[in-house]
């Protein structure tokens, strides 16, 4: 299953995020796939999408960064090529005829 990440980095300070990321790596548990990220051009937040099976996998993540004034939104996503060709189902379904 495919998540946004959204991290707002208090301060609009993202340097203690890279801090701990040259000093310790991602910090990510067997099973939590990165898959990319943005940063905004302000420093403001930052949006990562990440692939797992086990929502509890975030849970140990964002234990790994406690402490370095981040704070994470973890959003479920389908991807638009998925989306897409649930929607086109429907309306296939919807325009059959009766």
């Amino acid at each position: 299953m495919l998540f946004m990440v959204i991290e707002r980095f208090e301060n609009n300070d993202m340097v203690p995020i890279y801090e701990r990321f040259r000093e310790s790596g991602r910090g990510l548990p067997d099973g939590l796939e990165f898959v990319d990220s943005w940063v905004e051009a302000n420093f403001a937040r930052c949006f990562q999408v990440m692939r797992c099976d086990d929502p509890k996998l975030f849970q140990q993540w964002i234990l790994h960064w406690r402490g370095t004034g981040v704070t994470m939104e973890i959003v479920p996503v389908v991807a638009s090529a998925d989306t897409r060709s649930v929607v086109t189902s429907y309306i296939d379904a919807k325009s059959a005829p009766a």
